[in-house]
Order: C-alpha cells, then sequence, then structure tokens
C-alpha cells in the first residue's frame, strides 16, 4: 500500500513536471508562431507601403564610357588593343567610384593646379603631368610607408639630387613650387633617357634604371608592351582616368559648383635671412599665428630655424582680410 502510494505521488510528480513542460513548449511556440506572423506581415506591410524605399530604383551603377580616342602627354593611347583598354577602363572604374578621393582632387585643383600648371609650362613639360601629382599624392603634402613626401613624393636621396634642401629644420618637398621644379627636372632627364613622355612617366614610379632595365630586357622602347609589376603597368592608365574625370567632371557623376572647390591662397612674400628662434614669436611679429604661418609654409619643419649659412629663405603670409584668423 505504502508502495502503491509512493509510486502514485512519483507519477502524479512525473505528470505535474511533462504537463508544466508540455504547457511551456505550447506557450513557445504560440509566441513563435505569432511572431512569425506578425514579423513577416510586418515587413510586407512595409514593403506594400513603401515599396520604393526599398532600394533607390533612380541609382545605377553604370560603366563610364571611354573615349574613342585619348592622348595623355601629347601621346595617342593604343586603346585598339583590348589589354590597353581593359587597362584604361580598369582605372577609370575605380576612380570614378572612389567618390571621396576622387572629390578631394577636383576641389583641391582649383587651389594647386594654377601654382603647378606655370611651372611645368616654364619647364617644357606636358600639362598633364599636374595629373601625375594627383596620383601621387591626391593633391596632399603625405607621407608614404617608404618615406617619399610631398605633392611630388621624393624620397630624401632623390630630393637632394634634384635640389632641394632637406633637414630637420627645412624640408622643401613639402614645398609645392620647388617639389614641381625638382619633379621637371626629373621628368626632363627621364625623357632624354627614353625619348617619349610616357616611358619617363613610367619611370616616375618605378625610377629611371628600372624602366631602363625592363626595356632593355624586353626590347623595347614602348611603355605599352612592356611587361611590369602591377603598380608601374596600372601607373599611366591610373594618370589617364583622373585627366578624363578631372577634365569632364560632369561626364561621370561630378557636379560641383564653384563655391565648392577650394581657392587659391592669397598671400605675399617677405624675405627670411636670419636665424629664428621661436617661430610662435616670429608669427605673432608678422600679425599671424603659429599655425597659419605653417599652413602657408609647411616647409618649415621645426619650432625654430638655426640658418647657419645665411640662406634667404621666402615666407608666405597671407593677404589681410584672406583669412579669418582665430584669435585667443
Amino acid at each position: 500500500m505504502n508502495i502503491l502510494l509512493r509510486n502514485k505521488e512519483t507519477l502524479i510528480k512525473k505528470n505535474k513536471g511533462y504537463y508544466f513542460f508540455a504547457g511551456v513548449l505550447s506557450v513557445t511556440g504560440i509566441l513563435f508562431v505569432l511572431s512569425n506572423l506578425f514579423f513577416t506581415n510586418g515587413i510586407d506591410s512595409l514593403e506594400a507601403e513603401n515599396p520604393a524605399e526599398s532600394f533607390p530604383q533612380d541609382y545605377k551603377i553604370i560603366s563610364p564610357k571611354i573615349p574613342q580616342n585619348i592622348y595623355i602627354f601629347g601621346e595617342g593611347v593604343p586603346l585598339e588593343n583590348f589589354e590597353v583598354y581593359e587597362r584604361v577602363d580598369r582605372e577609370l572604374l575605380v576612380n570614378t567610384y572612389w567618390h571621396s578621393a576622387t572629390l578631394l582632387a577636383i576641389k583641391r585643383a582649383a587651389r594647386w593646379f594654377p601654382v603647378i600648371e606655370p611651372i611645368l609650362k616654364q619647364n617644357n613639360i606636358p600639362d598633364d603631368f599636374k595629373y601625375l601629382a594627383v596620383v601621387e599624392s591626391n593633391l596632399e603634402n603625405v607621407v608614404s610607408p617608404a618615406g617619399a613626401t610631398g605633392f611630388w613624393q621624393f624620397i630624401k636621396s632623390a630630393s637632394k639630387q634634384y635640389g632641394l634642401e632637406v633637414s630637420d629644420e627645412v624640408d622643401e618637398r613639402y614645398d609645392v613650387e620647388k617639389s614641381t621644379i625638382a619633379a621637371c627636372k626629373y621628368l626632363q632627364t627621364a625623357y632624354q633617357m627614353f625619348g617619349n613622355w610616357t616611358m619617363a612617366a613610367s619611370s616616375y614610379n618605378a625610377g629611371i634604371s628600372g624602366i631602363d632595365k625592363w626595356g632593355g630586357l624586353q626590347k623595347t622602347s614602348n611603355y605599352w608592351n612592356l611587361v611590369l609589376g602591377s603598380e608601374t603597368s596600372r601607373y599611366v592608365s591610373r594618370i589617364i582616368a583622373i585627366k578624363l574625370i578631372m577634365e569632364n567632371p560632369s561626364d561621370y557623376g561630378y557636379e560641383l559648383k564653384k563655391e565648392d572647390l577650394y581657392q587659391p591662397l592669397k598671400y605675399k612674400e617677405i624675405e627670411l635671412k636670419t636665424s629664428v628662434a621661436d617661430f610662435a614669436d616670429y608669427a605673432a611679429s608678422l600679425g599671424i599665428n603659429y599655425k597659419t604661418l605653417k599652413l602657408y609654409n609647411p616647409w618649415l619643419r621645426d619650432t625654430a630655424l638655426k640658418n647657419k649659412n645665411g640662406v634667404v629663405y621666402k615666407i608666405k603670409v597671407p593677404e589681410a582680410g584672406s583669412i579669418n584668423l582665430i584669435r585667443e
């Protein structure tokens, strides 16, 4: 009898546990079904109410059109060769849809092309080489992992070879005018070596000795016939793509107004022949602040200048009213 009672109690407890567990499963199942119905119907109803918001119907990704005839540095590009065509096509796609970088290049060009263009002309360098500066730095004083610096990305050894002063206090790679002159000297040397501008341009990426070596081994003086590493193989096509977009930005979807562009800096130049103990004090004596002095003269790399040799430097000072100085 006691055994039966105990078995009965056990059975009741087991049944209670089973019913409780079954109840939990039932409630969970109902909730799952209801939530599914609600979620699915909710999405369906949202899509039904706002079908156009599921994806912008007027947004289209297209392949930019390549002109039938392209010239770079005054030299024709052999687009009839499918491999050359596809090289140019790749770079045009990349730079058309690299929106932020390309927009910045267009904005900055309004400020810096008027500085670069006359220097190229004075040195008999084709105007298209201004786009090489865009490819190298996007018209910004950047420093590469290898230490190449400035708009034209000179390494330290090449800087001295082409007339730029580089020290802890002064680094003329950051001076747009002087580094452009240095780039012109390099390109003149490369052109004399190779006899055409596309080879000279490719050597800006791979070095004169590198292009000379590969041209000799492959028995060609035509850049488009050279088998090169990926970066150098893409290099001239990248310049072409940048040129196409920046010459006709609206053809590639870039709509900018005049007020969107960065305007040229207005400044006067004063001579500095002596040492400077403190550039913050020196800037104050000119009616500006340290930050503004460095903004207009980024080639000044320290807070002071010893100038032991009495070199005459030209310091740019913004014209009165051309910049709103932030006062203390």
